[in-house]
């Protein structure tokens, strides 16, 4: 079997609002499974075990946490998008922005014709780019 690397994002609670908002913002993307926490179970009953979501054919999995952690999700490690014209770059950092914290605003940098780097309002790090042509 050939090694898989995923993206393991953990929630207090929002995993289910944070994948079906990832997946309306991008083109090809789907929630592909959710398993719920049962009566007795480990996380409060109807809460999320375990689901995943594809982006462009990247496979990310997720759960609510049924532990209260003293950690969250840190800038330290983001999400890289490399953007295909301005207005997904636009419109992507609109929505994520919202509700967030910009870390670099969205505009045109040396390395890049526009980037931006925020964290949206599930605390998610995401750096967007629009690459030099």
């Amino acid at each position: 079997m050939t090694q898989k690397i995923k993206t393991f994002l953990m929630f207090d609670g929002r995993c289910e609002e944070a994948m079906t908002f990832y997946v309306s913002l991008f083109r090809d993307a789907a929630v592909t499974n959710i398993r719920r926490c049962g009566p007795g179970g480990a996380g409060a009953e109807g809460s999320v075990m375990q689901a995943s979501f594809t982006v462009n054919g990247q496979t990310f999995m997720c759960l609510d946490s049924p532990a209260k952690r003293g950690f969250t999700f840190t800038p330290a490690m983001s999400l890289f998008v490399d953007c295909a014209d301005e207005a997904e770059i636009d419109e992507l950092f609109a929505r994520l922005s919202e509700g967030g914290q910009i870390f670099i605003p969205l505009g045109k940098y040396p390395f890049s014709r526009k980037f931006g780097w925020l964290s949206d309002k599930f605390g998610v790090s995401w750096q967007l780019n629009w690459p030099n042509g």
